[in-house]
This record gives structure tokens, sequence and C-alpha cells, in this order.
């Protein structure tokens, strides 16, 4: 196996069974039970056993065998610095819309990665092409039961994918979901709507062809999110692509809620789902909470607003008090898409007495965008529209704009940067509970 490194710790839970044995931060995980894990679906898989005898490497660079026993699939309690032990798989298409290609250079390694990646889709949801796999992969996803996995298809006719992945593997993908239909193993799919390459007739073939695999007790297919093509004014400029408009927005709606009636007809479910952004750059009213079934692509945008609208509700009427002391004045701030959606939010935290939040909705200049989501703004858009504003006493900033795990933004700048070049306090907020929190710490209740 190439470059398989020894698992390495970054965190040890208290009152874990590794606590008790004595792990440490910095030790790594080299084998166990005689196999070297490649990965943490690996190490999961491995750890399930009652008896685990681990080659564990600690900090000086001693080897230790550690011997184990513990009931069948409790956890260790051990947290590693990456999910892959050996190398990422890496793309190797050429999408003209991908996002890493629509970045300026200079910035940190990391953002120029391209995964493509089937482990970390089954871990944490992020998309693939299935254009990359040698058979051996192929055979562990279906070994392991995989499943599901989260597939960018784009189109479904030979031609129009390959043309979109510049890969003459993208063919495939057909057979490639009939693989996983013959397994009883699942896909969420995606569709990357790029005007004039795989809209119209060919986004409704797509679609239909999807659909057909939403059939038995386990659909290969479990769902489908349309999402428009983001662009951004570092993209090359052979690229082909053309910017959604309002008017293709609007066409695509139709399109997609047409279709999608008639899979509720067909099979009881909408089977496909649009993107939040399409209502958004449409200008017209978000579904309705139902329409969204169990948000089965709420990581893809998919009902996130209608999402956080009802959760924001039902913790402000647990939450949030009728009035904060001392008074609290503060910056919320989010992507001028979601201006319109978030003003019940504004509104009922403005009730509040003793509480102002004054919200900023941004578009972004760093990207060169007129509308932008709130996870694509970066601390050079807050720099330059907050500059010199009364900020109160901090800004509530979304956690989106972060590089996961870390306090810094998608152009590098880390969030202590921006606040002392803003001069002021930034509290990251996650969810709506730590918003409401942070808007009323000093809790009064009336």
């Amino acid at each position: 196996m190439t470059n398989l490194r020894p698992a390495k710790i970054t965190k040890v839970l208290p009152d874990s069974i590794a606590a008790e044995i004595g792990f440490e931060v910095g030790d790594a995980i080299v084998a166990i039970n005689g196999t070297r894990p490649r990965d943490l679906i690996d190490y999961q898989f491995l750890c399930a056993d009652e008896f685990l005898e681990l080659e564990v490497l600690d900090t000086a660079g001693k080897t230790h065998q550690v011997e184990i026993e513990k009931d069948y699939d409790d956890d260790l309690g051990l947290e590693f610095e990456t999910a892959l032990f050996d190398a990422l798989i890496q793309c190797n298409n050429k999408c003209p819309f991908c996002f890493i290609d629509q970045q300026p250079p200079g910035k940190r390694s990391s953002l120029y990665l391209k995964d493509d990646d089937y482990r970390l889709s089954f871990l944490y949801g992020s998309y693939l092409t299935l254009t990359n796999l040698p058979e051996r992969e192929w055979q562990r996803i279906e070994q392991m039961r995989l499943s599901p996995l989260f597939v960018s298809v784009h189109a479904t006719e030979p031609e129009v994918r390959i043309r979109l992945l510049k890969n003459q593997r993208a063919g495939q993908i057909m057979e490639q979901i009939r693989w996983f239909q013959e397994r009883r193993l699942q896909i969420h799919a995606q569709v990357v709507v790029c005007p004039g390459i795989n809209d119209g007739e060919h986004l409704e073939r797509t679609i239909k062809d999807l659909a057909s695999f939403y059939t038995g007790d386990v659909p290969a297919v479990a769902s489908v999110a349309v999402v428009p093509v983001g662009l951004t004014r570092f993209r090359p400029q052979e690229d082909e692509l053309i910017p959604v408009t309002k008017e293709k927005a609007q066409e695509v709606i139709s399109q997609v809620r047409s279709l999608a009636q008639q899979f509720r007809q067909q099979f009881g479910s909408n089977v496909v789902w649009l993107a939040d952004e399409w209502y958004l750059i449409a200008r017209e009213e978000l579904p309705t909470e139902s329409e969204y079934e169990e948000y089965p692509q709420i990581d893809n945008g998919v009902g996130s607003i209608r999402l956080f609208l009802k959760q924001f509700a039902s913790a402000a009427a647990e939450l949030l008090p009728a009035k904060v002391y001392p008074q609290r004045k503060l910056t919320w701030v989010v992507g001028n898409a979601v201006e319109k959606a978030f003003q019940p939010i504004l509104q009922r935290l403005n009730s509040v007495e003793g509480l102002e939040v004054n919200m900023y909705a941004l578009a972004s200049d760093y990207w060169g965008q007129t509308i932008s989501v709130t996870g694509l703004l970066t601390g050079h858009d807050l720099l330059l529209n907050l500059k010199d504003k009364d900020l109160g006493d901090g800004i509530l900033l979304p956690n989106v704009m972060l590089k996961y795990g870390e306090l810094v933004f998608l152009d590098d700048v880390s969030v202590e940067e921006l606040e002392r070049q803003l001069n002021t306090k930034i509290f990251p907020i996650a969810g709506v509970t730590e918003l409401i929190n942070t808007c009323s710490t000093e809790k009064i209740k009336i």
C-alpha cells in the first residue's frame, strides 16, 4: 500500500477506554490485530472486535504492544489528525466549474487539493465522480457495504458528462449506478446545472434516468439535488460557462418542480430537490417545510434555510429571554442571498428588550459575485464592508465561512487578524443555539 502512515492521535476523549489505558496526543496506531488501517473506516471496522492487540508508536518513536478487552462495538475514544492514513484519492477530471480551479493562486496548499475519495464521501458526505476507482476499491465498497455515497452525476448522457468532466471514463455513470443497484447499495446524486450544456432536455433526461433507480425497498438513487453552477472572477476565461440568470433559475424551478410532482404521484416521494440558491436567484418564495421530506440533501443547501428558520423558531421559544441586561449591540454578517429569508429571525432577535442586532448582508467582492451565499464570504469581504462601521459589541460570524475546525477564512485571513483590523470581538456561531446564546448571554426571564 502506498504512503501508509501510522494513524496519529490528536485527541483522547476523557473517561474513555483510551484515556484509562494512558494514550496521549501524538501517539500513533500502526496496526490493529496485525492489520494496518488505511483510514478511519478500517479503524472503526477493526476496533469493533472484543479483543484488540494494538501496535502503538509513542511520541519518542518507541513501539508498544497494547492489549485491550472490551465490549463489542465499544469505541476507544480516540480522534485522529486525518480520516485517511494513506494518500488522498485525487480527482482526475477537469470540470470547468470546479471551485478549486476558480481560486486565486498563492493560498494554503489544502485549498487546491482535489479530493475525489469515496471514503470521505462515506464518512462526511463529500461528493465524488466515480471516475478514478480501480477494481480493488470497488470491491472494498461492496465488501464493507460503504453506503450511501454522494455522487456528482451532472448528466447521465455519456457525451454530455464526458464534455463536463473532460474525462472519457465519465460516460460509464449509468452502468456504475446499476452496479450499486445490483448490490443493494445507495447513492445520493447531485447535478450542477451549467446553462447551455446540461440544462433543458439534458436536465430532464438526467433527472428521469436517476429517478428510474428509485425502486425497491433500497432505492439505488435515494435522492437527487439540483444545484446552480457557481462562478468566480478567478475562473479560466475559456471555460464555456455562463452564470445562472434570474430567468434561467425560474425555468429550472418550473421544470424540476413539475418532475418532482410526477415522482410524488409515482413513488410517494419528490426524489429530486432544488438547492435553496435557485429560489434566491429567481427571487421566488422558498418551498414549504413539508416539501423537503427528511431533508436528504441538507448539506447540499437543499432546505437549509427552511430548516434553520424552523430550528430558530423552536429554540427561540425555549431559550430567548424577554430582556437582556446589560444591553447588547451586535452585528450579524450573512451572504446577501439570505437577506430576505432571514428577516423573521432578525425581527425576533430585535424584539428582545436591551438587544440590538444589525444585519450586514454582503456580496462577495473577493469572488466577484453579486449574489453570495454565506459560506463563500471571506475575510477580505468583511474588512471591505465593515471597516469603520459601528459594530457594537462584536460580530456574529456563521462558522460556515471558516475552514472546518480552524478559525481561518477561505482567503487565508484568520479571525484573529480580522478582529485586530476591525478592532472588535468576533463570535463564530455554529447553529441556532449558539446564535441565541451569544445574543443573550446575560439572561433575565420576565
